[in-house]
């Protein structure tokens, strides 16, 4: 199997019924989970920043819905998921980007902003949650494993590494019998980890595909099939699932 076909076959009808709300869901990550809920019979709202990229995925993909905000506005987040009509059966968010900067370079205050619009993002979408997705219904969240390691650099990231678990745990006991997990994505070949490393992309695929232990890089479909797996998969809340081919088991 390659990152190409990782949700393909046997998730036709899974989701027959059900809507799931992708919060980033216009590209990477969240566009690719968006098409393998279509391609699971399920319905759409999507959420993303950008307006035409968020249209270009409705062509697609035909939501139930679509608005164009920054999801790390929690405020905002949490009105729009309170505004929805009726009820939902998944939310996922994707939305937000990794900030890897040296200590000496730090804006103080933007480092704490990031930080703390992260966690108020998952509160907001676990408050609106308690009147919005139907008992046994999913909230989902990623995160990465990049930071788990110290290296300079990391310092906002590794604490915000560190925090999301022990927050997903805390939150799927405040809002059973919604279930709340959280994806922990190494490298994702994605438009934003190609923004991120620009002219060192290609160099970056083919040090993975050497000492990746899947002997290829993770993609996009990879972790959407994951996603697709937990939101089914009616036992599972409070958990941390890592996928990142391997990369933790590489000596560095």
């Amino acid at each position: 199997m390659n990152g190409t076909d990782a949700g393909a076959g046997g998730a036709r009808g899974k989701l027959a019924g059900q809507t799931v709300v992708v919060v980033g869901g216009s590209s990477g990550i969240g566009l690719e989970t968006a098409r393998q809920v279509r391609a699971a019979d399920g319905e759409l709202v999507l959420v993303a920043r950008d307006a035409e990229r968020l249209e270009r995925a409705a062509d697609e993909l035909n939501p139930l819905s679509t608005a164009a905000f920054d999801a790390q506005d929690a405020a905002r987040l949490e009105r729009f998921l309170d505004d929805l009509p009726g009820q939902v059966d998944h939310v996922m968010v994707t939305a937000g980007s990794p900030s890897y900067t040296p200590l000496a370079e730090l804006d103080l205050t933007e480092a704490g902003h990031d930080f703390g619009r992260r966690i108020a993002m998952m509160l907001a979408v676990a408050r609106a949650s308690r009147q919005k997705v139907r008992a046994g219904g999913t909230l989902l969240f990623i995160g990465g494993t990049g930071a788990r390691r110290p290296a300079p650099g990391m310092a906002v990231m590794g604490a915000l590494t560190a925090a999301l678990p022990p927050l997903t745990a805390n939150l799927a006991l405040e809002v059973a019998p919604v279930r709340v997990n959280l994806i922990a994505a190494g490298f994702v070949d994605t438009p934003l980890s190609a923004a991120l490393l620009g002219d060192q992309l290609e160099a970056r695929r083919q040090e993975l595909r050497k000492t990746l232990p899947i002997g290829r890089v993770v993609g996009p479909s990879d972790v959407a099939a994951l996603a697709l797996h937990i939101m089914t998969n009616g036992a599972v809340t409070g958990a941390t699932y890592d996928i990142d081919g391997g990369q933790q088991l590489i000596a560095h």
